[in-house]
């Protein structure tokens, strides 16, 4: 089943890195084909970034994200951007901390940023929560394939902060 994700933010919340994360976890651990895409520049730190992963079981024959089925948005700046006119049919993730907008699609409300400051003490793990609460809502890959994904992806040192990022965004993903 092929699924096309989007994801938005600004720049420096690691958008980026978690279509990367995602695009991994599906290529490296989840059997199936992947390809990810990216846009950024003046956007990279501050102005609205997006990032999208195709998956699929067969292979992908064209790699651009053309109709996303399931988005994540971090901000209000990528809200505007990039998921404010989304098809009826639809999933979108929002960061309800940082989204004030919601669509007329199915939307997760994912306390992402509260999440990461409060309880992780580190606002640096949101993208990680809302990749935990992603595969928790969605199964576009399993926990394990994402697990695995987020290991080989963060830096040296940080590996237990992200796993208990990644791992309170299932909890929250699985609530919805």
């Amino acid at each position: 089943m092929r699924h096309e994700v989007l994801f938005s933010g600004f720049g420096g919340q690691g958008v980026i890195l978690s279509a990367v994360i995602l695009g991994r976890a599906a290529a490296l651990y989840g059997n199936k084909y992947a390809v990810q895409t990216q846009v950024y520049g003046p956007e990279a730190r501050g102005g609205a970034s997006m990032s999208a992963d195709v998956i699929d079981d067969e292979p992908i024959l064209y790699p651009k994200v053309t109709s996303p089925d399931i988005y994540v948005i971090m901000s209000q700046q990528g809200f505007d951007k990039y998921g404010s006119d989304v098809p009826d049919d639809a999933l979108m993730l929002v960061d309800s901390e940082l989204v004030l907008s919601r669509p007329e699609c199915t939307c997760i409300e994912i306390p992402a940023t509260t999440e990461a400051k409060e309880n992780l003490g580190r606002v640096i793990v949101a993208n990680i929560v809302m990749l935990g609460a992603l595969v928790a809502a969605t199964g576009v890959v399993s926990e394990d394939a994402i697990e695995r994904a987020v290991l080989d992806s963060v830096p040296k040192g940080t590996e237990d902060l992200n796993l208990r990022a990644l791992h309170r965004g299932f909890e929250l993903g699985r609530k919805k």
